[in-house]
């Protein structure tokens, strides 16, 4: 008998025919012969109110007294689903996460799960019973109540999926899928029949409201397939499973997205030596800050320019924290911008197809809109842009990738018993203290190591790459259309592109570099030179060094962890460009080997 995990989120049971309506479908996957757990968030707006109440009390309630509360929303939702399937004739029996023994750390508001015990769960499965879940929520060593943090219901589910070995995790939702963008921008937007974890990723962080990455990262490492469906429709909703179940043959990108809170900082005449950049993000990572892109191009005259964005709420607290570091560090300056948006197109076929990057820039170019900053990796190309712009750049990309016929790129049907989604086997990161050393993600509080947890970073390994070289295009004109014109002369000349890194302008000029083949790059600097204007500088041959893993989003310091390792070892840093699964750095080829080195020996991995 195989086990199902179903998850109902607030909308599903917001009222009492929404939760027979889900006990229904809970029912019948009993029916048909399924063991069924059922994990449930709280009833509707319940989260917001029980805030809203601790607010009339203090501006500052105590995190463990939040927690306290807001888990009781998620008490009375499990309670009821529970008097739902015993009224439609099936046993049922509900149990908080406290009672399931679903452990976490003591990082009230923002736990993480530590480990789950299966025992009580699967002995009422065996005896004939719907398992109801309360979702959100756990219990740390000390018995204190906790909770998981945004999205912390998807998180159970999928923590449950995975200990429990189930064949699928079910997410019922108020929309029947995940779309090619939001819809609600971009109305003829297609729903996707399967999309790979890694893509997911990228689209969760980047603001697609469905799922949010935490349990996505649990999913991808437990190999658990997930099916987001409609909790009002018996529709087909979409697959978030392994690379090889989501492979769409013949299609370079999948979606596209749009994050339009952000904020970029950039740091000015920072010295081109080792170990500047681990100091500026040590500082940055002590104040407990996320940071998004993180772009640093070829130095000039023994200055390089480092920019990074933020969630626009972080702006002020990160540039307190950017200033101090940058008087720290001999640099000249820190600038800012509070109104940018980052637009973003992913998809696993750009590993394998040419000319993504200058049909992305060309749309943006002929929508009148400048690119500021670019930043690249395998499976995805992210731009900042003025936030004014942001909807109509997403738009223009959307229609130049034809992601409205989604549709015309049919899959096999996906079944998940017949998946090739497994675990991945990877190596849990060491986790070391929060205070900007490692990759803690710590509230504020001194809590000291934090223990290994089944939700903890995992790096699945240090990659060296010595096939590329650089060109750099100096004082590049600051104006829409530039990087697709050099971007189309390059695909012309059949030369794929890597990395490509472009900071934001100074004095309407910026600095343009971008990694190719070895044995392409004197074909490449040719394409470019008569576009370039400016100075074309070459390197012939550089190390490309990348730290992949799972939770590289959620986890902050991870960044630095890499930084300080190679300024330890006073290797220099050349290029950064970063995405949610690895940190990508450039250094000199004569120091390649031992960068590897290092970092294998940072991270706890063996060669």
């Amino acid at each position: 008998m195989s086990l199902l995990v179903q998850k109902f989120g607030g909308t599903s049971v917001a009222d009492s025919n929404k939760i027979l309506a889900a006990a229904r479908r809970a029912i019948q996957a009993h029916q048909r012969g399924n063991q069924v757990l059922v994990v449930v968030s709280a009833r509707g707006h319940t989260t917001d109110e029980l805030i809203a109440l601790a607010k009339e009390i203090t501006d500052k309630p105590p995190a463990r007294e939040m927690d306290m509360l807001l888990s009781t929303g998620e008490q009375v939702s499990v309670a009821l689903m529970a008097m739902a399937i015993e009224s439609l004739g099936v046993p049922a029996i509900s149990f908080t996460g406290a009672q399931i023994g679903l452990v976490t750390d003591s990082y009230y508001t923002k736990a993480r799960i530590k480990n789950i015990s299966s025992d009580r769960m699967a002995q009422a499965l065996a005896d004939g019973k719907i398992v109801i879940v309360a979702g959100f929520q756990g219990v740390d060593e000390n018995y204190n109540i906790t909770t998981l943090g945004r999205g912390g219901s998807d998180t159970t589910a999928v923590a449950l999926a995975a200990v429990l070995g189930a064949g699928a995790c079910e997410i019922y939702t108020d929309v029947d899928g995940v779309y090619t963008t939001d819809p609600r921008i971009v109305p003829e937007a297609g729903k996707i029949a399967r999309i790979s974890y890694d893509e997911m990723l990228e689209l969760a962080s980047l603001g697609a409201g469905v799922m949010h990455s935490r349990s996505i990262e649990f999913a991808k490492k437990y190999g658990v397939p997930i099916h987001v469906r409609s909790s009002f429709s018996d529709a087909p909703g979409t697959w978030i499973v392994g690379e090889d179940d989501a492979r769409r043959l013949g299609v370079a990108v999948t979606g596209a997205a749009l994050a339009k809170d952000e904020a970029r900082i950039t740091i000015l005449g920072v010295p081109d030596r080792p170990g500047v950049v681990h100091s500026i993000f040590h500082k940055i990572a002590k104040a407990n800050l996320v940071v998004d892109m993180i772009v640093q191009n070829v130095a000039t005259a023994g200055e390089a320019e480092v920019s990074f964005t933020v969630a626009k709420g972080d702006l002020a607290e990160t540039l307190v924290a950017a200033e101090a570091a940058a008087k720290s560090v001999g640099a000249r300056g820190v600038t800012h911008d509070a109104g940018v948006s980052k637009v973003s197109v992913i998809g696993l076929g750009m590993r394998t197809h040419t000319g993504v990057a200058t049909a992305m820039f060309r749309a943006i170019a002929d929508a009148g809109i400048n690119i500021q900053m670019i930043t690249t990796s395998e499976i995805k190309i992210s731009v900042l842009v003025e936030r004014g712009a942001a909807v109509a750049a997403l738009r223009a990309v959307h229609k130049e990738f034809r992601l409205e016929e989604v549709h015309a790129f049919p899959q096999a049907e996906f079944k998940p018993e017949t998946s090739t989604t497994r675990a991945m086997t990877l190596v849990p990161l060491v986790e070391v203290d929060t205070n900007g050393n490692g990759n803690g993600n710590g509230n504020g509080g001194n809590h000291g190591p934090r223990e290994q947890g089944m939700e903890d970073l995992v790096v699945a390994g240090v990659e060296l790459d010595e096939t590329q070289g650089r060109i750099t295009l100096f004082d590049v004109p600051d104006r829409p259309g530039y990087s697709a014109r050099i971007f189309a002369a390059i695909a012309e000349a059949g030369v794929f592109v890597d990395m490509i890194v472009q900071n934001v302008s100074e004095d309407g000029k910026t600095n343009l570099s971008f990694t190719v083949p070895r044995e392409a790059v004197a074909r490449a600097e040719a394409a470019v030179r008569p576009i370039a204007g400016g100075q074309v500088a070459i390197e012939p041959s550089l190390a490309k060094l990348s730290v992949v893993g799972v939770g590289m989003r959620t986890h902050t310091g991870v960044a630095t962890r890499m930084f300080g390792a190679l300024a330890e070892r006073t290797i220099n840093i050349n290029l950064i460009n970063t995405s949610e699964i690895r940190v990508n750095v450039g250094t000199g080829i004569d120091t390649g080997q031992a960068a590897l080195d290092c970092l294998r020996q940072a991270f706890d991995l063996k060669g």
